[in-house]
């Protein structure tokens, strides 16, 4: 487990309401902790994507929230009147998701669970990445990774009493995206109105946890929403088909080990977002 930095690290985010901070993982973590101590933000565009998205009153749900980056994010553009809920099922990353929901005073909007989403409840086990704390992984990809069991929750199952709306859905969960969806959608489908759902896309990832990119894709389009890839290079979301998307699926399928990913939208596009086409599903 990597150890803390002792002092919390001020985040630079346009936009923002009200100055916050979050404590880190020291230098072990080599992608997310690192990033934020060096440039106080994390996915800059997704960053954005998530803050132009809410509003005061709003509700988002963080399946994956690691440290609590968006979670504290969320909570800052919501408010008392609205509210985030955040999983995070491995112990040291949630207890640093605690200590910063009390550093932001979160406490009365964010709830934290120490807990994973699936499509069934169940006892599971986690599979630690000892150089990278957003890459824990519910299946055994490499040999030699230490585990430790871990809850899962159906997700309709266990929140449908606890949210009567949701305006953010945010899903990065390595590779269990498939899961965490198939157990959201009859709850997504009982609301007033559907979300909007951030979520990344590794087909290889998702092929070694038992399901495939081009399942994700299917499963994704039943909800029958617009697509787009978030396109962090050029910052715009562009827009594509369902076929596009699991044609890309299958194209990164057909490379042994290759880890390509994009993270991608489904729902209305994010107000003030640049808009584009397709053009770089292929690169």
């Amino acid at each position: 487990m990597p150890a803390a930095v002792p002092d919390p690290v001020a985040l630079r985010i346009p936009g923002l309401s009200r100055a916050l901070s979050l404590r880190v993982h020291g230098d072990e973590d080599r992608y997310i902790s690192r990033q934020i101590r060096a440039a106080g933000i994390w996915e800059p565009y997704e960053t954005t994507l998530v803050l132009a998205s809410l509003q005061a009153g709003d509700v988002f749900l963080d399946v994956g929230a690691n440290i609590g980056y968006y979670s504290v994010l969320a909570a800052s553009r919501v408010g008392v009147e609205g509210a985030v809920l955040a999983f995070e099922p491995d112990p040291g990353n949630f207890r640093l998701l605690a200590e910063n929901l009390q550093l932001n005073d979160c406490a009365g909007v964010v709830t934290a669970f120490e807990a994973g989403l699936a499509d069934k409840t169940r006892p599971g086990q986690l599979y630690l990445s000892e150089d990278n704390a957003g890459d824990h992984q519910i299946f055994a990809a490499a040999a030699g990774r230490r585990e430790l069991p871990i809850t899962l929750y159906h997700g309709a199952d266990f929140l449908r009493a606890r949210l009567s709306r949701l305006d953010l859905l945010k899903v990065d969960v390595q590779g269990a995206e498939y899961a965490v969806m198939s157990g959201l959608i009859p709850l997504l489908l009982d609301l007033p109105r559907l979300p909007r759902i951030i979520l990344e896309l590794t087909p290889l990832s998702l092929r070694q946890a038992g399901s495939s990119g081009r399942a994700l894709i299917e499963l994704l389009a039943t909800l029958g929403q617009p697509l787009w890839i978030i396109d962090h290079i050029e910052h715009r979301l562009a827009a594509c088909t369902r076929e596009e998307l699991a044609q890309w699926c299958d194209n990164v399928d057909t490379v042994e080990g290759d880890m390509g990913f994009m993270n991608i939208l489904a729902g209305p596009a994010v107000p003030g977002a640049r808009l584009g086409g397709g053009d770089r599903i292929h690169s």
